[in-house]
């Protein structure tokens, strides 16, 4: 069945949203730590570093993973089982899936992207039963970004649209979480949004011409250290 242009719009939109029961507001990714160490106590300070993940933190992995996952499943019928598809293909998207989980080298931020991809392959199989053996050939335990992509393929929104709104979707969720730990007023947290769509577009651009991860080069060591430091934090608020 064929997808208009409106009605793949909705369907990101509702990828995309804080409605989507994956949890995603329960993380803060080390911000909360880095914001309780002083390190991130103003708006700049938070643009400044959520441009830094969205230039070499697993953010960009996460994209470029999104455009590659999407493009393999693209080339089979909306609902297409995977045990008739071409085995090569699913065994590139499964060891994305590999690639996705040895890349987090904190217990904290895997246990996310696994807790939040579980989340989505419960929903999206509940709404689409003919996606179970997609996800199954993904391999378990499924990354966010893997089920984010299936899912967007499933859909039938084109994969500039699926890693933009991804990436979106990631920078809202972190300045959400700024402004009740800074704390922050609602229209700066929507100002500094609005300021990093430059940098939400190199990054979907990046992700975009990427052919494989190991393309990209990483600097997240600053970010990894605040997600395994988290659990020490005397109060916390989020899990990450």
């Amino acid at each position: 069945m064929t997808t208009t242009k409106s009605q793949a719009l909705l369907r990101l939109l509702q990828l995309t949203s804080p409605a989507l029961p994956v949890g995603a507001y329960s993380y803060s990714e080390g911000l909360e730590t880095l914001i309780e160490q002083g390190t991130i106590i103003t708006p700049p300070n938070l643009v400044n570093w959520l441009e830094q993940e969205l230039l070499s933190g697993l953010v960009v992995v996460d994209g470029a993973a999104i455009a590659l996952v999407h493009q393999a499943a693209s080339q089979f019928e909306p609902g297409a089982d995977a045990t008739l598809a071409k085995d090569s293909l699913w065994g590139a998207i499964a060891q994305l899936n590999h690639q996705l989980s040895a890349l987090r080298d904190s217990e904290e931020i895997r246990q996310q992207s696994w807790d939040m991809g579980r989340a989505l392959v419960r929903m999206a199989t509940q709404l689409h039963p003919d996606l179970k053996p997609w996800f199954k050939a993904a391999g378990s335990p499924c990354n966010f970004a893997v089920a984010f992509a299936l899912t967007a393929s499933h859909w039938q929104i084109d994969a500039q649209s699926a890693v933009l709104g991804y990436l979106h979707s990631w920078a809202a969720n972190l300045i959400t979480s700024a402004v009740k730990l800074v704390p922050l007023g609602q229209t700066v947290g929507q100002e500094m949004l609005l300021g990093l769509y430059p940098a939400l577009e190199q990054a979907c651009d990046r992700a975009l011409a990427t052919q494989t991860l190991e393309e990209i080069s990483l600097s997240s060591w600053g970010t990894s250290l605040a997600t395994m430091q988290h659990e020490a934090l005397y109060t916390r608020l989020f899990r990450s």
